[in-house]
């Protein structure tokens, strides 16, 4: 079965998802202009951390994304933030959908959500852009890169985000954070071997330079919504992760799509990039160095491994979640067991990497 199969498209609310409907129904009423009834509500199959529901009227569709229900990590699925960096961003014209209205009540629904709009178009699962001709494969892989690098010039202080993250030190927070949280989630999701290496030759390989932007935290393939006909993106989806951070780092987290097998984050090590008219990682680094103003990217491949331990992290948690049954998606359990290859892959890289050369 594809990630397409398991992760695309809707079915019926799971039941530890369920609310009650009327008490939605009730509340848009009140709060969403133009809203009318009668209202179906089926949920999104994908989606690791906050649940994420299609809402069908009579005359329009809309998405509610929620937090989950349940004991939460302190600061863990804000969906106020979500919802507070698109309204921002889509003030610029960057390409996120429309929000419609929030609720910061728990008691409607059992947990804070906000209502967006559904922007229908092509979602692709791997970053091979299956069902697209090879001499336009490219195009799309260009116009992700470059929607990427136009987030990170994005001014955030004029935004009104200056206090959306902490200016510097982004990639030392994270690993402390992250490594953190894997010794709290272990109680549940056990231990890796490579994971214990991995986060000691971070933090002693830590680069010396350090910048801010705005970051997406999570920007991959399928958390774009292309046109259906060009290659153009019509919305970058689930914000959850972003903050202020070192844009370099998010870029590296796409980037690494490079270095992945397809079964993680879509990626495309195996496959040959010139036969499916892809540009390979030195041309797609370019691409965003041009885009940025930058001439290079040093220290690349610690960025790579910063973001497959992050993503091993995240992949943990779930395993951990699925443990404590709360976890979002029903394939919670099976997204869980890839956290050892990452980790390995991951500390696979850091014994590539330059600094490990040198010992």
């Amino acid at each position: 079965m594809s990630d397409a199969d398991k992760f695309g498209g809707t079915g019926p609310v799971r039941e530890a998802h369920q609310f009650d409907v009327s008490a939605l129904y009730r509340w848009m009423e009140q709060h969403v202009p133009g809203f009318a009834g009668p209202l179906n509500v089926e949920q999104f199959k994908g989606g690791q951390s906050n649940p994420t529901y299609r809402l069908i009227t009579s005359n329009q569709e809309y998405v509610l994304r929620r937090k989950p229900p349940g004991a939460l990590l302190k600061g863990a699925h804000a969906v106020e933030r979500e919802a507070r960096v698109m309204k921002a961003l889509g003030r610029t014209g960057f390409p996120v959908p429309t929000i419609y209205a929030e609720c910061h009540d728990a008691s409607v629904i059992g947990s804070e959500f906000f209502i967006m709009e559904l922007v229908k178009g092509r979602i692709f699962w791997s970053s091979t852009f299956e069902g697209v001709e090879n001499e336009d494969r490219h195009l799309y892989m260009e116009e992700m890169n470059t929607v990427l690098a136009r987030l990170h010039k994005v001014d955030y202080i004029s935004l009104g985000l200056h206090d959306y993250g902490r200016e510097g030190g982004f990639v030392s927070r994270t690993i402390d954070r992250w490594a953190i949280q894997y010794q709290k989630d272990s109680a549940d999701a056990g231990t890796e071997e490579t994971m214990d290496r991995v986060i000691p030759w971070l933090k002693e390989n830590l680069p010396e330079r350090d910048e801010t932007s705005i970051i997406h935290g999570d920007f991959r393939v399928d958390n774009l919504i292309f046109h259906p006909e060009e290659p153009r993106v019509l919305a970058v989806l689930d914000w959850e992760l972003s903050t202020l951070g070192d844009p370099v780092a998010d870029f590296a987290y796409n980037a690494m799509l490079y270095r992945l097998p397809s079964d993680i984050l879509g990626g495309i090590a195996e496959f040959d990039l010139k036969a499916l008219g892809l540009p390979n990682e030195s041309e797609y680094v370019d691409h965003y160095c041009i885009d940025t103003g930058r001439t290079e990217i040093p220290n690349l491949d610690y960025y790579v491994v910063f973001n497959m331990f992050k993503f091993a992290a995240i992949l943990h948690g779930v395993k951990a979640r699925a443990a404590r049954g709360n976890a979002a998606s029903a394939e919670a359990s099976m997204v869980g067991n890839r956290f050892a290859k990452v980790a390995q892959l991951a500390w696979a890289e850091a014994q590539r990497s330059p600094s490990m050369r040198k010992r």
